[in-house]
């Protein structure tokens, strides 16, 4: 028996760390000429359910002469035995050390798994500082949602794909190849993918600051560093991944899924996804179609999950629906991010194997005042009446969501959540009486880079606590569920999303400190964060919580995601004017900056616009 073995016997879930699930590919280590590690820093119950690790997988481990294997975060007990044991990190395919590796990409989709990152790379024998590897280390990369932003984290990646990566990632490595070929210097290597579309690397470009702490310029340093850097989009969606790994252990999403679009129109203006993965690109019908038959027959899943930011629009829906109930009737399909309205409890109920147990929304504000200052203006009556129908339609269970510290809220809006509960749960005592059951979520409003919200700042921990206390007296004699997050955990991720490159040192420091697991509130320890703070001598307020000035340079100015500032500004001025912007998909383009090149936006514009 060896160490490995050992030490698993001394673990919780030891299957986590096993490898070797159904569908997952071992290539020949000494037939593949580059070798890559795809890192998802979180537990493997977390990563199993993301989606680009997994489309990544397939893309690279169909080109012959590379392999691509996988590694997730070890949970706390695995990291002490790893280390106590002498065993570095490694991936579940071959079992090798990460640092055996040429390149390992992360997937960064939440800005409280940096310091998992640091970890995984120092569990691996790795620098976790760009500056201190040379050419005998992996090549770090990093792509996801969060690296729209990438300042915070450009102390510890050395290159960064900015947007959609199925296709770079092939030019990418077509130009990695070139240069293992040519024996030429790292340097020069990272100069050449400087010029890809999508790719930043961060070691050529310097930000210099006003003594005030505001960024004064962004500088490249070498000739091949663009700026702006352009975020890389793929016009049509590829295949999906019909061979998708089936885990040994039960993840948080423990079924198969399908993205059936990419990006989302309806302009929500706290919404950071649906202003980066814009334009809207639809699967056809029938590629879905068919790679629901060929999951079903590769994976044996009885569940199936298809995925979209707003999966009510995707075109036809119902026919799909339709469709996919007929030809697999013991197959349970979940539709993710319902619109609220009665078609979306007909679409609910078209679907095959369905349990009425529990519906969830989003009404995101209490007042329609609020909900047209964000741009989700869902009447009052449209969501009582979605609340009837599946009351009277016999579902039990009604969640709502909610933020907290929404720009332009007051005490007033506050209120009209708790009114509007009430009169949600009237209805389900009406229709179902005590059967009938109201949960309620509770989030922290978070202003995102690139969406018309980037330049408002958050509010402090002691007014969002005062209108938590609102709710909760509010709806204590209701005995309703109510969840919410710490509102420090959301300062937090309000000031790495919003950070500059400063920031770096903070993060290396609280992970120095012990912080890994942020995300996760049994492992959050916001005082090493503070501690952290003081020592390099950064504020968390003025990331956060500092109003931006709406023609001051953002740390993160030089990303181009394809949607122009003056966009967002008049965006943001709109809400303050509480006045709607509508879904450019049916009445008209809004001039958001993608008309001009993507066809599908060139034929909204000529049919009219809202500006």
């Amino acid at each position: 028996m060896n160490q490995l073995d050992e030490i698993l016997f001394q673990v919780a879930k030891p299957a986590r760390y096993t490898g070797g699930e159904w569908n997952s590919i071992k290539k020949d280590w000494e037939k593949t000429r580059i070798r890559i590690a795809l890192s998802y820093p979180d537990l493997y119950d977390i990563g199993m359910s993301n989606l680009a690790i997994p489309i990544l997988y397939d893309i690279l481990n169909r080109i012959p002469d590379v392999l691509a294997e996988r590694v997730y975060a070890p949970w706390k007990d695995m990291e002490s035995a790893m280390r106590a044991a002498g065993i570095p990190l490694y991936a579940l395919e071959s079992k090798r050390p990460l640092r055996d590796f040429d390149i390992i990409g992360f997937s960064l989709g939440y800005e409280l798994c940096y310091t998992n990152v640091l970890n995984m790379l120092d569990l691996s024998g790795i620098p976790v500082l760009a500056a201190e590897r040379d050419e005998s280390h992996p090549l770090i990369i990093a792509g996801g949602s969060s690296v729209l932003n990438p300042e915070p984290m450009a102390d510890f990646i050395d290159l960064f794909v900015i947007g959609d990566g199925e296709e770079v990632v092939v030019e990418f490595i077509n130009l990695f190849r070139e240069w293992k070929q040519s024996g030429s210097s790292r340097s020069e290597f990272l100069k050449q993918a400087a010029q890809l579309e999508g790719i930043y690397v961060p070691r050529f470009y310097t930000p210099e600051y006003l003594l005030d702490g505001r960024l004064r310029s962004f500088t490249p340093l070498v000739p091949e560093a663009k700026l702006p850097v352009h975020r890389q989009m793929v016009n049509q969606l590829p295949p999906p991944p019909i061979r998708p790994v089936v885990p040994f252990v039960e993840v948080v999403q423990d079924r198969a899924a399908i993205e059936i679009q990419r990006g989302c129109t309806r302009g929500c203006r706290f919404c950071q996804a649906g202003m980066i993965y814009r334009p809207v690109r639809e699967r056809p019908q029938s590629e879905i179609i068919q790679a629901v038959r060929e999951i079903l027959e590769n994976c044996g899943y009885d569940e199936i999950s298809l995925v979209s930011l707003s999966t009510s629009d995707y075109p036809e829906i119902d026919k799909l629906v339709a469709t996919l109930a007929k030809m697999y009737p013991n197959v349970t399909f979940s539709l993710p991010s319902l619109r609220i309205a009665a078609s979306s409890i007909q679409l609910m109920e078209a679907l095959p194997s369905h349990r009425k147990t529990g519906l969830t929304f989003a009404p995101e504000a209490g007042s329609e005042r609020l909900r047209r200052v964000i741009n989700k203006c869902i009447p009052e009556n449209i969501l009582l009446e979605t609340a009837a129908i599946a009351f009277q339609r016999r579902w039990t269970t009604l969640k709502l969501y909610f933020m907290l510290g929404l720009p332009g809220e007051t005490i007033d809006d506050v209120r009209y959540i708790v009114r509007l509960i009430e009169k949600v749960h009237d209805l389900g005592k009406e229709y179902m009486g005590n059967r009938a059951k109201v949960g309620v979520s509770l989030a922290t409003f978070v202003p995102k880079p690139h969406t018309p919200f980037q330049w408002v700042g958050q509010e402090t921990e002691e007014q969002i606590n005062i209108k938590h206390e609102i709710v909760r007296s509010g709806l204590v004699r209701r005995g309703l569920k109510i969840s919410w997050q710490d509102p420090k955990t959301s300062l937090l991720e309000a000031v790495i999303s919003r950070g500059d490159r400063r920031l770096g040192k903070a993060i290396h420091r609280a992970w120095q400190l012990g912080c890994t697991f942020d995300a996760w509130s049994e492992h959050f320890r916001w005082e090493k964060w503070q501690q952290a703070f003081a020592e390099c001598g950064l504020d968390p307020a003025f990331y956060a919580q500092r109003v931006r000035e709406l023609d001051e340079i953002l740390p993160w100015s030089h990303i181009d995601i394809g949607v122009t500032t003056g966009y967002l500004k008049r965006e943001y001025q709109r809400a303050f004017r509480c006045e709607e912007t509508g879904d450019c998909r049916y009445e008209g383009c809004n001039v958001c900056g993608f008309e001009k090149w993507f066809p599908a936006c060139q034929a909204r514009l000529e049919h009219g616009s809202n500006q």
